[in-house]
């Protein structure tokens, strides 16, 4: 059996040494990276061939394949481009290394495929003794080319492709090892690992192993309570083998996603005995070590030397199968004293199945995507609670540019960066020198766009030249901007942009503050990401994104740009009708004019449903402010209930206390928000939880922001659906999706049973009620009846 690594994986794996440092500027995203070799290779001679198919074998065990950048026959020169910004001169030594490293390899690898051509084509041009190679950095810049050539021999190039594939031939073998170990035990392995399936467990785990087997995607609604984590996750791993998938990618929305997924693949590795290698990916916020310090050699003890001692850590990693989590990580990371956060990163590579958040394959320079891509994996992903993809994905493909933020680490900035900080200012106030509070823009402001270059340019030359980088205050900034530019250059008809006046709490400033004490927000904001995630649902092998809540599919499918072949699975429920009272108020309106008026009703009808059946209930609120008011009125009719509410950025061990207040054979009435930390991904089964109220529809509000984006889906969706489907878009859906979500929080096993009080009339529409599960049986209740 052949092993086969990519060209670059071989070079990082022996080659690089030194210190970890990432005090230079942030590297090119990939799409960035493409552009900038289309743009080397258009300045070259007609003759010139992009993209070189290479591969070789190493003594019938190991096979380097790869793409050289550019390969001119004429002059017998093979390139090798890399895209930056900044100062060239300053880059890590070690990085040129590695670089130097893969244009050899590369080179042994194109004489090696001239010399076979040749002997196997009389007529073939004879194959080259020495070759140019050619070390290309475009900065990006100024869109200026450096270039660094030597001349070897293919003798000497065949050395050095001898010694690298001899140092990674050992951990080949063991790669080799490992995957004939673990295909062997999947395919071997025919028992569900829970044993026996649940009602709807079954379809779902066939119908996402169908997705695997066959390569296409899958968009599957199933209830809550059947476990959808370990259907899904068998799906994958039954078809793994004779698929030749590499690797398993479950991403999640929220950290308690993240949990249940790692249980679930651990318990199948149990069961099946796959020596599977399973990795939790964490922010860095959460696995730095030393969060004041700066993330190279001179500054953090982890990032001195981390690659020469990476080898061993790797090693210790990977020699017992299993979960790779955060503790195990940090355990193996300090050990050998290095970083555990770039160490996860590395053991992206040898893992089999990676668990982490939505970013890590969604967002604009995500690592598992870019890895994907370079790596040419064949990979299976899993997409947890999907009904939140849209509007995490829009958040990662937009952008803002903060004044206000701009004058907060004025200070702290370095007294040479503070001259471009002023021009930037100057800019923002320049684009927005009217009293209007807020301005809808066409497209990003030249003005900006010149400017934001020209910070970017100097930030980057300053981080690279100073031995402690950028205070973190404003390397974040620096990140922002850097992002913003981003959104800036991919701006279309996907995104909207504004212009917001806000008021500004500084009092003393060196900066002009127009129209009063007020600061200017840019924002670039994302309408439909589909512009951006088409490309990674086409580049992965299979996909399977899943929710309890994916009605409609069609606003699924055209806003997260699923192939149109996707297939489409609603699976039965398991829960009765009987289990579950849906009751809406059918004569209450809740609009936000008549706010004052609904509230003694709702309280009483919350009331009287709680003396029918005392025990625990949560309400939700589609604001604070209507939550506040809600509390407020109950706790002062009913002071006898005991209640207890959300409250606005409330920390995880406040979120802990909320959740506990919910005991068992308990009574009283907690406060929550729709779309908030506990109106999904919580478990209160059995008397935790007998019911659930829900105030209004919760639409979002009309704000001048919302009214852009849905003209922005207008007149995008105006071919398919219209201009009524564009408000379902941008207000009805997504309103129903959290109602939904909320309802659900009450049934959670075959034995709950409770209620479901929905305090609107807007409930009774019929375009709403084909939006809700189909195994509730709804009635119309009235908000003066007594028998609630």
């Amino acid at each position: 059996m052949l092993y086969t690594v990519a060209v670059r994986t071989l070079c990082e794996f022996t080659a690089r040494q030194g210190d970890l440092d990432m005090r230079h500027t942030p590297s090119p995203s990939a799409m960035e990276g493409i552009a900038g070799h289309k743009i080397v290779a258009l300045r070259r001679p007609a003759h010139y061939q992009s993209e070189v198919l290479l591969a070789g074998d190493f003594e019938g065990t190991l096979r380097v394949r790869g793409r050289a950048d550019g390969y001119d026959p004429k002059t017998h020169t093979l390139e090798e481009i890399k895209t930056f910004r900044g100062d060239l001169a300053k880059k890590p030594e070690n990085q040129r290394s590695l670089h130097w490293a893969q244009l050899k390899i590369y080179g042994w690898l194109l004489c090696q495929q001239q010399s076979e051509q040749q002997s196997e084509n009389q007529n073939h041009p004879p194959g080259i003794e020495t070759v140019n190679l050619a070390l290309v950095y475009l900065d990006l810049g100024n869109l200026e080319e450096t270039v660094f050539v030597e001349t070897h021999s293919a003798a000497s190039l065949k050395v050095f492709f001898d010694q690298q594939c001899a140092l990674f031939l050992h951990w080949a073998e063991q790669e080799i090892a490992h995957r004939t170990a673990r295909d062997a035990a999947l395919e071997f392995s025919r028992e569900f690992p829970l044993g026996a399936f649940r009602p709807g467990q079954r379809e779902l785990a066939g119908a996402v192993y169908r997705s695997a087997r066959d390569g296409h995607c899958l968009l599957a609604q199933a209830p809550t309570g059947i476990g959808k984590t370990m259907a899904t996750v068998y799906g994958v791993l039954k078809a793994m083998p004779a698929q030749k998938i590499d690797k398993l990618f479950f991403l999640t929305a929220k950290t308690s996603g993240r949990q249940l997924a790692l249980d679930a693949l651990q318990h199948a590795a149990l069961k099946t005995r796959a020596p599977l290698r399973i990795l939790e990916l964490v922010a860095r916020s959460k696995a730095c070590e030393f969060p004041d310090n700066a993330c190279h050699g001179d500054s953090c003890p982890l990032a001195r030397g981390f690659y020469n001692r990476l080898p061993a850590a790797r090693l210790q990693a990977v020699a017992t199968p299993g979960l790779m989590d955060r503790a195990l990580l940090r355990h193996t990371a300090l050990e050998n004293g290095i970083c555990p956060y770039y160490l996860a990163q590395e053991l992206v590579r040898w893992s089999d199945a990676i668990v982490g958040d939505y970013n890590y394959y969604f967002d604009y320079s995500a690592l598992l995507f870019s890895q994907m891509q370079r790596q040419e994996w064949r990979v299976s992903l899993l997409a947890d609670e999907a009904h939140n993809l849209v509007e995490r994905a829009r958040s990662m493909y937009s952008a803002a540019l903060d004044q206000a933020t701009i004058q907060a680490v004025f200070a702290q900035t370095p007294k040479s960066l503070r001259v471009v900080l002023m021009r930037l200012d100057d800019a923002l106030n320049a684009v927005h020198c009217v009293p209007e509070m807020f301005l809808s823009l066409d497209e990003p402001p030249q003005i900006i766009c010149v400017v934001l270059k020209q910070v970017l340019t100097a930030f980057g030359e300053y981080a690279e030249s100073s031995p402690g980088g950028l205070p973190e205050p404003v390397q974040q900034l620096f990140f922002d901007l850097l992002h913003f530019a981003r959104m800036a250059d991919s701006f279309g008809e996907h995104s909207v942009m504004n212009s917001t006046r806000l008021e500004s709490s500084s009092a003393n400033t060196p900066f002009k503050l127009l129209q009063g004490a007020s600061t200017v927000r840019l924002g670039i904001h994302n309408a439909i990401p589909a512009y951006f995630l088409a490309e990674r649902f086409n580049k992965v092998h299979s996909a399977a994104l899943f929710s309890a809540t994916l009605l409609p599919q069609h606003y699924f499918l055209k806003l997260l740009g699923m192939p149109k072949s996707t297939h489409w699975l609603d699976v039965d429920s398991p829960f009765s009708a009987a289990q579950l009272r849906v009751a809406v108020v059918h004569d209450l309106t809740n609009i936000y004019s008549q706010r004052a008026k609904a509230l003694p009703p709702m309280v009483a009808i919350m009331a009287r449903v709680y003396a029918n059946k005392p025990g625990n209930y949560l309400v939700f609120s589609s604001s604070y402010e209507l939550l506040e008011s809600l509390l407020g009125h109950f706790k002062k009719a009913h002071p006898h209930i005991a209640c207890w509410h959300q409250s606005q950025n409330m920390e995880e061990a406040a979120q802990t206390k909320f959740i506990d207040q919910f005991k068992p054979e308990g009574k009283g009435m907690g406060f929550a928000v729709l779309g908030g930390s506990f109106g999904e991904g919580i478990d209160l089964t059995g008397s935790r939880l007998v019911g659930v109220f829900i105030a209004n529809l919760g639409l979002a509000p009309p704000t001048l922001l919302n009214q852009q984006i849905k003209q922005s889906l207008a007149s995008q969706l105006s071919n398919d659906f219209g201009e009524s489907t564009a408000y379902d878009y941008a207000y009805t859906y997504p309103a129903m999706q959290r109602v939904v979500q909320a309802a659900g929080r009450v049934i959670r096993t075959l034995t709950d049973t409770g209620s479901v009080i929905l305090m609107d009339q807007r409930f009774t529409r019929p375009a709403l009620l084909q939006l809700m599960p189909a195994w509730w049986s709804i009635e119309m209740i009235s908000k003066n009846s007594k028998e609630h």
